[in-house]
């Protein structure tokens, strides 16, 4: 690898082939995780029910304190790659340094508010003593994977925000190989490791986590990055792009906060379902997240190219680029959830269930497929907003659609207590209410002109 010739053009244009050669290492770098969340699943499930059903519920609760690093990787994706557009690199890494900052700040936060609430916080809505023991055990364990993640995610930002995303593979793929071979060792107790169930599949994350940060940094230094943009090398208390960074990111974290929080919410409610909801619940949330790998890498495509197009002054090839995007996310979509319909037994059977699990989840992976054609209007719009830097603007759209969606699940889940197939059709609320105000904000135009 050479250390300094790596130096891609910082300005975007709005071309298909821009569009995909920043989509496609964002897809498989999002892949990646997802597979390893399948990963555990498809271990788990082979290993017992119960530990599936848990992990549901412990899955979807790491996912809140990772969508907070999302929201903070988002914010400063979108300020690089202004910066970016803008052809001011000299402010990329002091941007970066800032948001590690941050991120580890959260992370210690993340820790203590885990060991310290997360015991009485699942008591409140699991009535079973072991499973509530075991939640509760693993959630402490695998908390600490937390610091890896946000540092990994920064990562992200910056390679993505700068227009080199094919870089991302590297990471991904040392994460991926590392937890499939804990998850192997741990789980079942093979090669003279020790049988630790759940337990060791939250071990194998945070080493994979681990893992992925030292090989992703270690490519940026080979490649010359971090001297091109001065990673580290300021590495002190910057007020000016704190306060920018937390100005814009403070909104996205709290928006994927409470988003994550009401798909725990969720998980809660459907524990009282029993075991085989909750573990079918935990299984359509792979095939969601597996599925919608391309949708979200498409969204961060757009967050940052919107934000790149802006920042070079062209405000007017905003939409023409939005129109590509959708043309190409949506159909994608299409011929995503086309196959889902055709073949879900032969999804649903890799976690090695019995048949009548099966035939409980096959209407539920049908309510899904249709989510993931509405998610993929919904999250390039949303992104495009967060692209123009009007990160409140997503809040509160974020607001209304989980306002929503948390009344419609409390009456389909708890009051009448339907069946997890009307359940899941919160996802069709939820896509539907984030959609319009997002698509109506950047038809006003009032994004125009603004400045992060």
């Amino acid at each position: 690898m050479s250390t300094s010739s790596y130096s891609p053009d910082l300005q975007l244009d709005i071309s298909t082939r821009q569009i995909m050669k920043l989509t496609l290492p964002i897809s498989f770098a999002i892949l990646i995780p997802q597979i390893n969340f399948i990963t555990n699943n498809i271990f788990l499930g082979h290993y017992n029910e119960k530990a599936l059903a848990i992990a549901g519920i412990t899955g979807v609760y790491y996912l809140v304190f990772s969508a907070i690093g999302f929201g903070l990787n988002n914010g400063l994706q979108a300020l690089i790659a202004r910066r970016a557009g803008e052809n001011r690199p000299e402010e990329i890494g002091k941007l970066f340094n800032q948001a590690i900052f941050i991120g580890l700040v959260i992370a210690v936060i993340g820790v203590l508010s885990t060991w310290l609430l997360t015991p009485y916080l699942f008591s409140l809505f699991i009535d079973d003593a072991d499973r509530l023991q075991q939640a509760v055990q693993f959630s402490k364990i695998r908390i600490w994977g937390l610091p890896f993640l946000y540092v990994y995610q920064m990562r992200n930002a910056l390679l993505v925000g700068t227009n080199q995303s094919k870089l991302l593979v590297f990471g991904t793929l040392a994460e991926t190989i590392t937890n499939i071979l804990l998850d192997y060792l741990l789980i079942f107790g093979h090669a003279g490791f020790p049988e630790m169930g759940l337990n060791g599949a939250a071990i194998a994350s945070i080493i994979a986590e681990f893992t992925g940060m030292v090989v992703i940094f270690f490519v940026i230094h080979r490649k010359g990055i971090g001297k091109r943009f001065r990673l580290f090398k300021d590495f002190s208390w910057d007020t000016p792009n704190l306060k920018l960074i937390l100005s814009l990111s403070s909104p996205l974290i709290l928006q994927h906060a409470i988003s994550v929080m009401s798909w725990e919410y969720f998980f809660l409610l459907i524990d009282s379902h029993g075991e085989m909801a909750l573990a079918i619940s935990n299984i359509m949330r792979n095939v969601f997240g597996l599925f919608g790998v391309i949708t979200w890498a498409f969204a961060a495509t757009t967050n940052a190219m919107v934000s790149n197009i802006i920042g070079q002054g062209k405000s007017d090839q905003v939409w023409p680029l939005l129109r590509n995007i959708i043309r190409i996310c949506t159909g994608t979509a299409l011929v995503v959830a086309v196959l889902v319909n055709l073949f879900p037994h032969a999804i649903l059977s890799v976690y090695g269930q019995s048949g009548v699990f099966v035939q409980q989840a096959t209407p539920v992976i049908r309510v899904v497929s249709v989510a993931m054609i509405l998610m993929s209007v919904a999250i390039v719009f949303s992104n495009a907003v967060l692209g123009t830097g009007n990160s409140r603007v997503t809040l509160l759209i974020e607001v209304a659609a989980i306002t929503l969606y948390t009344f419609y699940v409390y009456l389909v889940l708890k009051k009448f207590f339907l069946s997890i197939t009307y359940g899941w059709m919160s996802e069709w609320v939820y896509w539907i209410t984030f959609f319009l105000p997002s698509y109506l904000y950047m038809r006003s135009g009032r994004w125009k002109g603004k400045i992060i």
